[in-house]
């Protein structure tokens, strides 16, 4: 197996003084990972990429475990742009999540590019407790200005209490299964976002499938969640998509 291995990882924790303690910060290899200036009981990290990719043949991953009273913000410094290696092997991506009851993570990574000619599987997984808070968004882009994606999958799992509320996968470019740019998956749409979303207050109160203007749509799943689904012809626009359904259900 070619390329380059590398896992970063963070644990959070109440500290036992009205904030978040980072136990581990771990950065591994093109995975750089910063503490940034927080607000209140909240730490902040961003995630810095140290070289170019995920190239062919790659196998990156990033894990983040909150613990229960612990609040993290994790964010990326730049967007990630998959591109061709010197091996025809696909790179792979993982993000791995878990936050424990009465935790609470955001995680807002810049948009994934696929480029001309690269191969990548994304693959999220986040297993939450009962009582947990989660905003997740993903953001790809397929192809740079004027050019034809790569191959690109896409997987988002999340479990609330052990039960699965969401198993999605989408897969775009030339070696994906047809119709992926017909009128019922992306229509012709060059960016496409979703965004998580898990709340206790979402159990006994869910909220209401609707249209968020043209482009995006808000739907209940089934638990204390709720999913935003959008699509764009750029990545700028479907930034202000997404932020647009965040601000329609209230949510900083």
């Amino acid at each position: 197996m070619s390329g380059v291995h590398a896992t970063a990882r963070i644990v959070a924790r109440d500290d036992g003084r009205g904030g978040t303690g980072l136990p581990v910060l771990e950065s591994d290899g093109p995975l750089a990972l910063r503490r940034t200036r927080g607000s209140g009981d909240e730490a902040r990290v961003m995630l810095v990429g140290a070289m170019s990719g995920p190239l062919g043949g790659d196998r990156f991953a990033v894990e983040a475990d909150v613990g229960n009273g612990a609040r993290l913000h994790l964010r990326s410094a730049a967007a990630t742009i998959a591109l061709p290696g010197q091996t025809k092997e696909e790179a792979r991506y993982d993000v791995r999540l878990s936050v424990a009851d009465g935790g609470e993570l955001h995680w807002m990574p810049e948009q994934l590019i696929s480029a001309k000619g690269s191969g990548l599987a994304v693959t999220t997984r986040a297993d939450l407790g009962a009582g947990a808070r989660l905003v997740l968004r993903e953001e790809q882009v397929l192809g740079r200005a004027g050019e034809e994606p790569g191959t690109l999958t896409s997987r988002l799992r999340v479990r609330v209490a052990g039960q699965v509320v969401l198993d999605q996968e989408l897969s775009c470019g030339p070696d994906a299964p047809g119709g992926w740019d017909g009128p019922a998956v992306l229509a012709g749409h060059r960016a496409v976002g979703q965004i998580v979303l898990v709340r206790p207050e979402f159990g006994p109160e869910p909220v209401t499938a609707r249209s968020v203007g043209e482009h995006a749509c808000v739907v209940p799943l089934a638990g204390p969640a709720a999913l935003v689904t959008a699509v764009a012809p750029d990545a700028l626009l479907l930034r202000r998509v997404l932020d647009a359904a965040l601000a329609d259900l209230h949510i900083r």
